[in-house]
């Protein structure tokens, strides 16, 4: 088979059940809340509301897109896919499984191997901040303002303990592949790097929330103060696109970690498991991150945001350094 054509089709692939996931998310976050708050949740559309997300497309499509009075057009039909877009193009190199034959062509179910993949993901994921921005600048709204202001002090804040996370990691295995990453965590659940950087874990996790923007660090939406932050005039197809940015940010954020720590899509004790095997792995791996994004908004209050900023800045960024510096001094030990 022409290799474009297994690359487009593997493109469709991963993207089409990417956004499939996104949009069950959207349900599993309604239905993990009523679990939570003793609740049914979305019982209506569908056996057990399953189609409750086709509901919400079908509304998101047919509702009234309005722009403030006042607003910059340009930009603010701009913000949402500047929102949207980095975490979708960061899905481009995540390894979600090993080789495989795809219609007879032998290739990897992933769009790109970079060598420096490991770094790709923040470099342009951390990209969506500026839709965040523009969107809040744009509405002409006080509330939108300062979302978008809360976002860009907040991304300050935890990206670089979340890239010296990485970095000991990285250090860890010799190589900025996220493919040679999961190599080096072949063999058991022992060879993981969870084991190997411990703090480097707890530290990335954490900063993955305050990535996402979601509870207890969503101070960019944060509705009991600013109504909804930064998409406070957004309505429709622009709204959905914010929201999808999240959800599938989400997802990169979980599959990342998986990744880096977790062994990615090595099955424990089998390494030489088909890929159907590697991909559920991976998927169960992920599944339980995504499920800690929605534990915790249902569990924890929200900080303060003066909170937030000296738990990024004296805190995650000490301890972060002092991590990288252990990790220096351990690898130059050897």
């Amino acid at each position: 088979m022409n290799p474009v054509l297994v690359m487009v089709l593997k493109t469709l692939l991963i993207y089409g059940g990417v956004i499939t996931l996104a949009a069950g998310l959207t349900l599993a976050e309604r239905k993990v809340a009523a679990w939570i708050q003793w609740r049914i949740g979305p019982n209506r559309v569908g056996p057990w509301g399953v189609l409750q997300p086709l509901a919400d497309g079908v509304k998101f499509i047919f509702k009234e897109e309005l722009v403030p009075a006042g607003a910059n057009k340009l930009l603010f039909r701009l913000a949402p896919m500047m929102a949207a877009a980095p975490a979708m193009m960061s899905l481009a190199v995540i390894p979600f499984a090993g080789d495989l034959s795809f219609f007879g062509f032998d290739t990897r179910l992933a769009i790109a191997d970079f060598p420096i993949s490991a770094m790709y993901i923040p470099a342009v994921a951390g990209l969506g901040i500026y839709g965040i921005i523009l969107g809040g600048w744009s509405s002409n709204s006080k509330y939108s303002l300062l979302g978008g202001l809360r976002a860009s002090a907040q991304m300050i804040s935890y990206e670089l303990a979340l890239i010296l996370a990485i970095l000991a990691v990285v250090v860890m295995t010799g190589s900025l592949s996220l493919d040679d990453i999961v190599a080096g965590q072949r063999g058991g659940i022992q060879d993981w790097n969870l084991w190997r950087q411990p703090l480097a874990f707890v530290l990335f996790v954490v900063a993955t929330f305050a990535e996402t923007n979601r509870h207890p660090f969503d101070f960019a939406e944060c509705e009991p103060e600013l109504v909804g932050g930064f998409h406070t005039e957004y309505s429709s197809m622009k709204f959905a696109l914010f929201f999808l940015g999240e959800y599938v940010a989400m997802i990169v954020m979980a599959s990342l970690t998986t990744t880096l720590f977790l062994g990615g899509y090595e099955v424990p004790w089998f390494p030489e498991a088909p890929w159907f095997l590697q991909l559920g792995a991976f998927l169960v791996k992920t599944s339980f991150f995504l499920f800690l994004f929605l534990w915790v908004r249902w569990t924890l209050p929200r900080f303060r945001f003066d909170q937030l900023m000296n738990l990024g800045w004296k805190t995650m960024l000490p301890l972060s350094l002092a991590n990288t510096f252990i990790t220096g001094m351990v690898i130059s030990l050897r």
